[in-house]
């Protein structure tokens, strides 16, 4: 059988291993394998948003609102925006690829930093489309723009904070950037760990009204799967101007968000105690990172996210590494992927956090 031949060059997007899958390799009891890949809220998601989706749970049976308006109603709210500036996604990943299929063709070219979310690249190669990459690992604008007058781009990529490396872009830096990018280009702002780039420092906080409003040519992402904690529920979403957004509406499937997720996020809003707990608690825990980094001799790129990239030292091997702690039940992500001879570690709460500086003695 015969397929597309743009899938041939396309590489398999890695997710971080589940736990069933380390039980059923390395028969490991499920209470003893911590899970720090992925990025996900180690403290779960908001008590009002399990209490919301149980009282739902009759509802299943049931088609979506496919209006969102519950959901659009409070992202109106937090972002002081209008509806025809907003689209909703299952997660921020589908809005990405509306946007490559909106914007992109095989003539066209997408850039991007030399180290980001995979999936940008991915969904360029479904469309033939080239990318362009800095030589950097972390964003450097200036780069971007060189590249960007001696390529001109469709499209560019500023994911800030940035995964998997955890650098943040200042704010206004950003927006002198994008004022000196033509408005045929279009400039995706990922703002997925916003909220942990913005409690760090107010410098990196990027305000999508005031985005959109200066540019017509950008689209800022965020994402439910973060700081709230409801990465099994799959919610992002888009904010652009209305021409944008009508053009990204012909591409979005119908009823392309669950009942219970749609609660989930709803109510999630609604909870900003609990966000910004999470949140402080994780740049807390990540300060014994830094100690624990320094005292090893390791490497540890400063980060605006609920992760640290930690950069090893010469003798010692990523790939390797992160295999002899997920034996023991401890799951990171090897970043070898991106040629970087470095783990990415989700901070997780102050017990798995010590479990992890355990871990690595023993095996370092």
């Amino acid at each position: 059988m015969k397929f597309n031949k743009k899938l041939e060059n396309i590489t398999t997007y890695e997710a971080g291993k589940p736990i069933e899958l380390v039980v059923r390799e390395f028969g490991i009891d499920p209470k003893d394998i911590i899970k720090l890949a992925s990025n996900e809220n180690p403290h779960g998601c908001s008590l009002k948003v399990q209490n919301a989706v149980s009282n739902i749970i009759t509802k299943m049976a049931l088609y979506p609102d496919d209006s969102m308006i519950k959901l659009k109603t409070a992202l109106q709210k937090r972002f002081d925006i209008a509806d025809d500036n907003l689209i909703i996604g299952s997660g921020s990943d589908q809005v990405i690829e509306f946007l490559m299929h909106a914007k992109a063709n095989t003539n066209s070219k997408i850039l991007i930093s030399s180290v980001t979310f995979a999936m940008y690249e991915i969904y360029a190669k479904h469309v033939g489309a080239k990318i362009i990459k800095t030589a950097s690992q972390e964003h450097n604008l200036d780069e971007f723009y060189e590249l960007y007058k001696s390529e001109n781009p469709d499209i560019i990529f500023l994911c800030t904070p940035n995964n998997p490396t955890g650098d943040a872009i200042n704010a206004a830096e950003m927006f002198d950037f994008i004022s000196k990018i033509d408005k045929n280009t279009l400039v995706v702002v990922d703002g997925a760990y916003m909220e942990y780039g913005a409690f760090k420092d107010e410098t990196k906080k990027v305000d999508p009204k005031k985005l959109i409003e200066k540019f017509e040519n950008v689209i800022y992402l965020g994402t439910f799967s973060k700081a709230y904690g409801l990465g099994g529920m799959r919610v992002g979403y888009g904010i652009a101007s209305s021409k944008i957004i009508k053009e990204l509406y012909k591409l979005r499937p119908p009823f392309n968000i669950t009942t219970l997720s749609l609660e989930a996020a709803s109510v999630a809003l609604e909870d900003e105690a609990f966000v910004n707990s999470s949140v402080a608690d994780c740049f807390k825990e990540m300060k014994r990172y830094e100690e624990f980094a320094k005292i090893e001799n390791i490497d540890i790129i400063n980060s605006y996210t609920n992760f640290v990239t930690l950069c090893l030292n010469a003798n010692q091997n990523s790939k390797d590494l992160a295999f002899a702690l997920l034996k023991k039940g401890m799951i990171v992500r090897d970043l070898s992927t991106y040629k970087m001879n470095a783990i990415r570690v989700t901070v997780g709460t102050k017990e798995q956090n010590t479990r992890f500086f355990e871990l690595m003695k023993e095996i370092i």
